[in-house]
């Protein structure tokens, strides 16, 4: 799990430390549609690799924002959700969400100036 970096200087200093990293706020997405298996969130995420979906949402898990189920059957199964404060953070995302369709091209399209190769 990545060190925390508190004491925070505002909420949004503690928010940001909780979505921080690429597949994050993905995973929050993915989660909203209902509980998922590893799998099913490896599958709908095609790029993130096991080792960093399982330490993603082991960091989720530890804040608070994932419930992790697990079901005694033979193999295992085991299912993701979000919990309370997972939900409120997901719905607390959804105007940046909303900021980023409205400006999806125009970012897309300065892409190449922002990050030259």
């Amino acid at each position: 799990m990545s060190a925390r970096k508190g004491p925070y200087e505002c909420g949004l200093d503690a928010a940001v430390d909780v979505i921080d990293g690429k597949w994050k706020v993905l995973l929050l997405w993915a989660l909203a549609q209902g509980p998922q298996r590893f799998g099913e969130l490896r599958r709908g995420l095609p790029k993130i690799t096991e080792k960093v979906l399982t330490q993603q949402l082991r960091e989720l898990e530890a804040d608070g924002i994932v419930h992790r189920e697990v079901y005694p059957h033979v193999p295992p199964k085991v299912a993701y959700s979000l919990t309370e404060a997972g939900t409120s953070l997901n719905e607390a995302l959804a105007p940046l969400g909303a900021w980023g369709r409205a400006h999806m091209t125009h970012l897309e399209a300065t892409y190449p100036q922002r990050h030259p190769t």
